[in-house]
């Protein structure tokens, strides 16, 4: 299939995915807002050509940890299991992406606040005690999927106030020869436009996506959770090829920040 018609039915589908959330998602009860989410997400990477390696998620409160490559790490994982996300609040103005993202459960969190992290981790929390899941990118940025950047612990409180299982997952893209891709890498000056460009003309990209085991947050110091979660995503991607060497001293990778912690 060409990367034209990827494309023309990645925008029929996001018109469909507004439609499903102004009209059903009102009148839904959250088992079937959850059921809608996953299959427009997993709708979404077959019609951009990408197939998704992914065990099951056991279906318990947990605080998901991931590490950041691309805006398409958001629909791998709900395509796996479908989860609430935290992300800046610059996205909720994004058109159309961002009133989606508020029907879907987003927890929203402005920048460079400590006072709003907090409360961004108190709404995590609530969640969790809640029996939801909520996924969390750590790092606080998408990087080139060759690197992992700090892990910032501050969301991972969550997990602990909730006494929650923080559960790692590693996300890694490969090519059709099963080698590291950076095809889908959303970083530097990309923009969605072309980032989506780039998916949908890249043969054969697969997402594997590693689910680890729970690291226990009962009675846990945030800044170990997040060393802890980190060193298993690090040690995961190591056996799918990707070095995941540590970022440099001040953190940063040319990325897009989508989160904070």
């Amino acid at each position: 299939m060409s990367a034209a018609l990827r494309l023309a039915r990645v925008g029929l589908h996001l018109g469909y995915g507004l439609a499903v959330a102004a009209v059903v998602y009102p009148l839904a009860g959250r088992p079937l807002r959850l059921a809608l989410k996953q299959r427009w997400s997993r709708q979404l990477l077959g019609m951009l050509g990408v197939r998704l390696q992914a065990p099951a998620i056991a279906p318990m409160p947990a605080l998901l940890v991931a590490n950041h490559v691309s805006w398409l790490d958001i629909f791998a994982i709900n395509a796996a299991s479908p989860a609430a996300f935290v992300c800046k609040a610059d996205v909720r103005e994004w058109p159309f992406i961002g009133w989606l993202c508020e029907r879907g459960e987003t927890v929203f969190m402005p920048r460079g606040s400590r006072s709003a992290a907090r409360e961004a981790g108190d709404i995590v929390a609530a969640r969790l005690r809640q029996g939801w899941q909520v996924a969390v990118f750590p790092e606080g940025t998408t990087s080139d999927g060759t690197r992992l950047l700090p892990f910032h612990g501050a969301l991972l409180q969550g997990a602990i106030d909730a006494d929650c299982p923080v559960q790692p997952l590693a996300l890694c893209y490969l090519d059709e020869a099963g080698q590291p891709s950076a095809a889908a890498a959303y970083c530097g000056d990309t923009t969605l436009l072309q980032s989506l460009c780039r998916i949908a003309a890249s043969p054969g990209l697969h997402i594997r996506l590693d689910v680890l085991p729970p690291i226990d947050g009962r009675g846990a110091e945030r800044r170990a959770l997040a060393a802890a979660a980190q060193a298993a995503i690090r040690h995961s991607l190591h056996g799918n090829g990707i070095s995941a060497t540590p970022a440099g001293p001040d953190g940063m990778a040319g990325g897009v920040r989508l989160a904070a912690a």
